[in-house]
């Protein structure tokens, strides 16, 4: 049946839980390139800024599947709002330590710490508050909600930034994150499901938890790689946000407070627009095959992100620029903008299907302590790209680093086609 993408806001609980994730995304994302801006401001190194993105993924590892097994066990409604209030008085603190990168580094661990206990009971919400039939358009919806906010965050953090100054950015940010705890603490939850929750969680001790959610992912086929495909899919942001910084000044010659509206906005509305796409084209298509064209795009993409310069410098495209207004020539950040955009559509083919079969597959006893082994499936692998990423930057360059990690995303969908 085909369903379109606004389908589920029908649903008046998802609607709040959307909207609170909406309001809840654009902070943690401000934040986070936030942080990135005044460390490499600070300190004019990539080593530096791969350290930052570091205190973000080195808490998932510590506490990811911890805190799945935790959050299931809790009201995850009251586990949202406790962690945005909580995240919103770090925030508080730093503002008194802008110039201090060490407790930069002290605070970013904090909040991701809080983010361990605030993701495993998010997405796991969706199927309470929506329909099955209509869990395609909701994860799409939260695929626009990500990414939507990325692009709402990213094209304000520069701005914000040069006009604002780093206090009051802080100040912004402390109000979006109580206003996404108002808004969530309106959802109305099953009860019946919350009880029966309760009752059968707390029989299990936390290592039978774990045990036996470690049995399901590896005995279930979709699950398994459903987790790692949306695992590659977040390394691959973290490694771009580390290297971010120095692509915009090295490869692209722009300042990096400029780099979020021309190369970030444009992935991001890619993002959004391939999520429409998935639920009304690809919404009758094996989730499967949709993964891997996305895995496919995302390997071109990032290939094609070294070589910009020579493509814009190619006889035909001056040729076309002769033909254009000045305004309008043809450049390399033009053709850098196309292929973000294009990794945003690719993202969103990943994204979308894989976390509705992760939802189509598991039910709320599990649901929560799945998405906390994810979290800390991603640090564990993240954690040494993220380090190599940043000191090979700063020894072979960013696009000697980027050109690789197309090819490996190139051999791992033919891996994937050939072997599946």
């Amino acid at each position: 049946m085909k369903t379109h993408i606004l389908h589920a806001l029908s649903e008046k609980s998802f609607f709040k839980l959307w909207t609170g994730e909406v309001f809840t995304l654009i902070a943690i994302h401000l934040f986070n390139f936030f942080l990135i801006l005044v460390v490499y401001k600070l300190t004019q190194s990539n080593t530096a800024v791969s350290l930052v993105v570091v205190t973000f993924t080195i808490p998932a590892i510590l506490f990811g599947s911890l805190a799945g097994v935790l959050v299931d066990r809790w009201n995850k409604k009251y586990v949202l709002i406790v962690v945005n209030v909580l995240r919103a008085v770090l925030l508080g603190i730093l503002v008194f330590f802008l110039d201090n990168v060490y407790v930069i580094y002290i605070i970013s661990f904090l909040v991701a710490t809080l983010t361990q206990f605030f993701i495993p009971a998010e997405s796991p919400m969706i199927p309470l508050v929506v329909r099955r039939q209509l869990l395609l358009s909701a994860n799409a919806l939260f695929g626009v909600g990500i990414f939507g906010s990325m692009l709402i965050a990213y094209v304000l953090s520069g701005p914000m930034m040069l006009f604002f100054g780093p206090t009051k950015t802080l100040l912004f940010l402390i109000a979006m994150f109580v206003i996404g705890a108002g808004v969530i603490s309106l959802i109305q939850l099953p009860k019946q499901q919350t009880i029966k929750k309760n009752l059968q969680q707390v029989k299990l001790s936390i290592r039978d938890d774990m045990k036996k959610t470690l049995l399901l992912i590896s005995q279930t086929k979709a699950i398994f790689h459903s987790l790692l495909f949306i695992a590659l899919a977040q390394i691959l942001i973290l490694i771009l946000a580390t290297i971010a910084p120095g692509y915009a000044s090295q490869v692209l010659g722009i300042s990096v407070e400029e780099f979020p509206l021309l190369f970030v906005a444009p992935a991001a509305v890619g993002m959004v627009l391939g999520s429409v796409i998935v639920v009304n084209v690809f919404h009758s298509h094996p989730k499967e095959r949709v993964i891997t064209l996305g895995l496919f795009i995302s390997g071109l993409a990032m290939l094609c992100l070294p070589f910009g310069s020579k493509v814009a410098s190619r006889e035909f495209v001056q040729i076309v620029n002769s033909y254009l207004p000045h305004i309008f020539d043809i450049t390399i950040l033009h053709i850098m903008a196309a292929l973000a955009f294009l990794l945003g559509i690719a993202n969103a083919l990943v994204f979308v299907p894989a976390n509705t079969l992760i939802q189509e597959k598991t039910t709320d006893e599990v649901r929560g302590k799945i998405y906390g082994f994810l979290n800390a499936l991603v640090g564990v692998i993240a954690l040494v790209p993220v380090l190599l990423v940043g000191g090979l930057s700063d020894l072979i360059g960013v696009s000697w680093v980027i050109g690789g990690i197309g090819i490996c995303l190139l051999i791992f969908g033919i891996v994937r086609v050939r072997f599946t």
